[in-house]
């Protein structure tokens, strides 16, 4: 079936041929939305459930471009700053921003707003954010400087090359100084295409046309509405009913696209890698799991195969802490990962010496661990924490699912407050730095699973500011092994998600190393 696969060519071809086309000015385009956020935060949100309807209300100094479906430095773009420069010795960037840009409140943006975002994202000022899990992100900026209204460096502790992307990120919109952080969950201010109107929690976030946008001719919609539709079935009968003109980016599964291709055969879908991983998060500081060898024990069960089978009709990717290739340029090659526990293709043998692992400290056919696996209540958590369940019997240990709601799930890990979980977690940037630190690092708000590895720190700091793409690959390599020796967040498995939209939609690129960052939507226009 020619419509069940788009190459990333066939992305690119969607994609121009819209940016071909004149487009129309009007109307509200409707985007189902899987459920309610936290907050409207996205400094303060860990999930796409923000970035999906909260990205255009805000600008970023730098973006990666929104018709491109590879995010890479190349296409990184100018925002809110017009240009960008490194110092000679790599540890000043200077950006000088555009004259004229205002808030939503009308009150001027300046140099001074950037630096309060990042001082409020290195927890430096009196004003605190309730969640900050990015704060490892700018662990190396020493100070952001402004200079005049207009231009402002941040000064770095070391060389730091990926600075740029992780700034051209989704999760990296720029704050107002004169909005407090608690306004901004509840009534966010931004300088970005869309003005905030309303967040109904369980049903409607609501976006309007910022009339004065400093982009004259954009957005071309008068607003977008995201009506709240917790059960996947039913949204998307609204989708092939047309009640809403396209799907939650990256939650349409094999089956159903099948579904909706029968019922809405014009509708125009992407099944693409999200570089979203499916992982085993174990708590290390929580007895029994601070015995290393349960640790091991629990992922050598893992037959990421029959994840792939069930999950993804055989469409999806095995990887370590990294995207793995061709959509990824630093996941390890297949070859190293299957000397990695739990990778091994002979199931059989990983699990007899799980189960040898077990009996050691104390378990067996007679004498089963019973636990509680924490997951979070949406699908594309549940379906595979189901299979994991079964998995761990294998090996003696009798789970039961302890579902949770998004609006508590990331904090309740955050807060280590689980022994066993089936996590999802997607790498904002396709970069060693922002998975590294954010995900392993000593201390980071995001290392839910509290692994630290001062040796291994450092070498994160290392490869971090080799810029030979080819020597720091195989840095990278390296750590990753370390890694997946030490249990640290055993990945099961990368997933292919797609998105549909109807024909009438148009400037919608589907990203396919992210999914945290096409979601500005200043291009998007209706063609009815």
């Amino acid at each position: 079936m020619k419509w069940f696969w788009q190459s990333t060519v066939a992305i690119l071809i969607l994609a121009g041929t819209a940016a071909a086309q004149t487009p129309k000015s009007g109307g509200i385009m409707k985007i189902y939305q899987r459920d309610s956020p936290a907050s409207a935060s996205i400094h303060e949100e860990a999930t796409f459930s923000n970035n999906v309807p909260f990205m255009g209300v805000f600008n970023n100094l730098v973006l990666f471009r929104q018709d491109a479906p590879v995010n890479t430095p190349e296409t990184i773009t100018p925002e809110l700053a017009d240009s960008w420069a490194w110092s000679e010795d790599k540890k000043t960037l200077t950006f000088k921003l555009h004259p004229g840009v205002k808030w939503h409140d009308g009150k001027p943006f300046t140099s001074a707003d950037v630096k309060c975002t990042i001082d409020l994202l290195q927890n430096k000022l009196a004003d605190k954010f309730r969640k900050n899990p990015r704060r490892s992100w700018y662990a190396n900026v020493d100070a952001v400087v402004p200079n005049g209204d207009l231009e402002v460096a941040f000064k770095l502790g070391r060389p730091q090359p990926s600075l740029l992307s992780m700034l051209a990120s989704g999760y990296s919109p720029m704050y107002p100084c004169h909005v407090p952080t608690r306004e901004m969950r509840t009534n966010p201010i931004g300088t970005g295409p869309f003005k905030f109107v309303e967040f109904k929690q369980n049903e409607i976030i609501r976006l309007a046309k910022n009339q004065d946008y400093w982009r004259k001719g954009k957005p071309y919609l008068d607003g977008i509405d995201f009506p709240i539709i917790t059960n996947r079935a039913t949204a998307m009968l609204a989708f092939i009913a047309g009640k809403v003109d396209m799907t939650m980016p990256t939650e349409v599964t094999h089956p159903i696209l099948r579904d909706i291709k029968s019922q809405a055969p014009k509708s125009v879908c992407a099944m693409v890698p999200t570089n979203v991983s499916i992982n085993l998060i174990v708590n290390r500081e929580k007895p029994p799991f601070d015995n290393a060898d349960l640790r091991r024990a629990l992922a050598l069960t893992i037959d990421r195969k029959a994840f792939i089978d069930i999950l993804f009709e055989g469409q999806a990717d095995m990887g370590g802490a990294l995207l793995p290739g061709p959509e990824g340029i630093w996941g390890m090659p297949k070859e190293m990962l299957t000397g990695m526990p739990g990778y091994s293709p002979d199931i059989a043998a990983s699990r007899a010496e799980a189960r040898g692992l077990m009996v050691k400290a104390g378990y067996g056919p007679d004498k089963r661990l019973a636990i509680k696996v924490s997951t979070r209540n949406i699908p594309t958590y549940r379906d595979p924490a189901v299979i994991l369940l079964d998995q761990l019997k294998e090996i003696y240990v009798d789970g039961t699912l302890d579902i949770v709601e998004t609006s508590v799930w990331f904090g309740k890990i955050e807060r280590k407050d689980y022994a066993v979980g089936l996590n999802l977690t997607g790498n904002a940037v396709d970069d060693p730095d922002q998975s590294f630190y954010e995900n392993y690092g000593c201390g980071s708000e995001r290392n839910v699973t509290a692994y630290c590895n001062p040796e291994l720190q450092k070498a994160f700091d290392a490869q971090s500011v080799e810029t030979d793409v080819a020597k720091r690959r195989e840095m990278v390599w390296a750590i990753d092994t370390q890694l997946q020796n030490d249990i640290a967040r055993p990945t099961i498995v990368y997933g292919r998600a797609g998105t549909c939209w109807a024909p009438e939609v148009h400037g919608y690129t589907q990203m396919i190393n992210s999914s945290y960052n096409g979601f500005r939507f200043e291009n998007l226009w209706l063609d009815r």
